[in-house]
This record gives C-alpha cells, structure tokens and sequence, in this order.
C-alpha cells in the first residue's frame, strides 16, 4: 500500500479515553485516496436528488471523487446512475444538464444508448455505411450502471457494489422515521442552495452531529433550543445525530404555519432530529418540512454542500418557503467558520486528533469510530491480497 499508515486503534477506543481521526486524514491527499475507497465507494454515499431531474428524460452529468456519473430519469420514470462515458473510447457523454430527446448521443462517433443504458446504435463500426459488426455485441456494452437506491428523495450510490442492501443497511434510521415515511415535496429553486467550504468533508459531518456548539455558534438559535433541550442519536457502524424537544414552527404574517406530514405523531409537535447518515448525507425532519445536504468531498481540504428542503405539500406559500430558506442558510452559514478553522488546525503537527467529552461528543466520536473502522478493514483487504 502507497502512502502513510496512520494508527487508528485510540480512534475506536471507548469515547471516555478515545482520541480523534489524525491530521493525515484531514490534509493527506494519499489518505483521501484511500478513504475515497474505504469508506465513500464502499458504502451507500449521497450522490443528489431526484428533483435535479424533475421529468423523464432529463439528464444531469456529476463528478463524484473524480468519476463521471450521470443521472438519469429514463422514459419511464426510472432513476438510474450511469458512468457518463462511452463504451467505444470512453468519451463523455453528456457534459451539461438537458433533456434527452431521443438516445444519448457520443459525440466522438456518434454511438448511442436509451435512457434504460441499452446499446441501440452503432454506425459505420463495420465500415461506412456497414452499422454493425460481429465483434461488437450491443447487448454487452450498454452504458455501466452504479448501483442506486432512492430514500427521502436522495440518490444513493454503491460504487463498488458490495454493500448490503440499502434497507438492510438503513433499517434502524428508516424504523425511526417510520412516521415521515410520506411524500416529500421539493420546495423548487428557492428552496436549494449550495454552500463551498474550505474542509474536508468529515469535518462538516462530525460538526452536525452534535449539539455542544449551539451557545457559542448558533445564538440565535439557541436562545429557544438550547442545549438542554436537546438529546444525542446513535447507531454505531450507521448514523448518529442529535434531537431537539423544542421546535418552533415558521409563521407568516398572518400566522399561517406550513402543512404537516400527514399522521406524525404528537411526539412531533415540538421535536425536531438531524442525523448524519454515514458517510455523506445530513438529513433533518420536522412536523411541517423536511431537508437533505449532501456534502461532495471535492478534494482533502475542500467540501461543497448541496442543501435542499422539502415539504408535506406541493403547494406552499412562496414567501414563507423563501423566508424558511433563508433562516436555514444562516444557520448553516454560521458553521463555516468552525469546520474552516478546524481544517486549518488540522497542520499543527502536534495535535493528536484531540479528545472527546464523553457526555457531549459521543455522535461524533461514535462518527470517527466508523470511519476508522472502515479504513482497518479496507487495509485488512489489501494486506491479504498482497
């Protein structure tokens, strides 16, 4: 194995006298390598959502880690994953966001493919005007799909394609919010945003596991949830996260409050829980509205996050969707400085991946012993095979 071995065995230590990830795995650009295969490709990781491609057709190309995907809706409605390449010399299929009309076209020799990945036009391979040939067998070179489950309107990809099945993999989270298993709405284009920030990804995901930062990061919220309001989510080797008893509905200025899921619990009323779902995904659920980030890793110290929210209802007040975004952006917003400063401690060449507080910071650790242990076993994999 090429790069640096860190040791990982005080990361999976009981939280009370656990140390954190080392700063190789924040700013080695050998150790995003390895995690890029230990621990995104392996397991379910977020890719988007499907309202980037809203109707049948549409087409989105996405980089992930360096690989060329594209989602697609195909005529049938279908989500599928593709590698947005072509399977003749490998060119790019699509390059910008359209609508798929006909087939996918290569624009290098002009072979083509259905939305479903079929093969379905080759010419001129057997010689001009010849559009076939016995060595090209159509029906073994459809486009490569990736492995894709759909869940609270996020797209879900295996890379490697031997995770356990995404409900089998989920089941704890998917029973928990058995109750918001309806419908979600996506709230449109005043309803995304996108947010670059200068972390590594993990960074982004141990800081929303948590609630120790509210006093001090999030006064605005705080000053009705506080800290005591709010309760730990754990579910080892899954997700974890945080809960709050305190949640206040948006009002407009006729005091109108967004519809609620239909059938959620009394426990909902004034209970809100955000969780990480490992690796990649923050999710939050509320009475009335919903939301998923995405975080992209784009490099070792960059992350770019895609935020969306959803709602009970496709009809809701635009105003009050635009006023809901604006609140969550500036608290998300008010993150950035403290993942950022977090990656930059990252260089000091002392710090030992830094402690956790047993009673506030098990999310998190409960986090970093996930990704450690997934780096062991990726190791364990490449050390048998030498």
């Amino acid at each position: 194995m090429s790069g640096p071995i860190t040791d990982l065995s005080a990361v999976r230590r009981p939280v009370e006298n656990a140390q954190g990830l080392p700063n190789a795995h924040y700013i080695d650009p050998d150790i995003f390598e390895e995690e890029k295969h230990a621990v995104l490709f392996s397991s379910w990781a977020g890719l988007a959502v499907t309202a980037d491609i809203a109707e049948n057709g549409d087409a989105v190309p996405i980089t992930f880690l360096g690989m060329p995907l594209l989602l697609v809706r195909d005529k049938g409605g279908v989500v599928r994953v593709f590698q947005n390449i072509c399977r003749h010399r490998g060119m790019i299929l699509v390059e910008e966001p359209r609508k798929i009309e006909g087939a996918i076209r290569c624009p290098y020799h002009s072979w083509c493919y259905s939305t479903e990945g079929r093969l379905v036009s080759t010419p001129h391979v057997g010689g001009p005007g010849q559009n076939t040939h016995e060595s090209i067998n159509r029906n073994e070179l459809g486009l490569i799909e990736v492995r894709s489950h759909i869940w609270r309107d996020v797209v879900w990809i295996n890379i490697d394609g031997k995770a356990l099945p995404f409900e089998e993999e989920n089941a704890d989270l998917i029973a928990r919010w058995a109750e918001f298993d309806k419908p979600l709405f996506h709230g449109g284009a005043d309803s995304a945003f996108q947010l670059a920030v200068d972390c590594n990804w993990k960074l982004a995901v141990e800081n929303y596991c948590e609630s120790y930062h509210l006093p001090w990061v999030h006064p605005g919220l705080n000053s009705y949830s506080r800290l005591e309001d709010h309760y730990h989510i754990e579910k080892p080797d899954a997700f974890s996260g945080q809960g709050t008893l305190v949640y206040r509905q948006l009002k407009g200025e006729q005091g109108q409050v967004f519809e609620d899921f239909e059938g959620v619990g009394e426990k909902w009323n004034e209970a809100a829980e955000y969780v990480a779902v490992y690796p990649n995904v923050l999710l939050g659920v509320h009475r009335d509205h919903a939301f998923a980030i995405i975080l992209v890793p784009e490099n070792e110290g960059r992350t770019v996050e895609n935020i969306h929210l959803y709602y009970a209802t496709p009809e809701t007040d635009a105003q009050m969707r635009v006023e809901n975004t604006r609140l969550w952006k500036l608290v998300f917003e008010e993150d950035i400085f403290v993942v950022e400063g977090m990656q930059k401690g990252r260089h000091a060449p002392h710090f030992d991946g830094g402690r956790f507080s047993a009673v506030m910071d098990s999310p998190t650790h409960c986090f970093h012993a996930w990704v450690a242990g997934r780096i062991e076993a990726h190791r364990g994999t490449a050390q048998a095979a030498e």
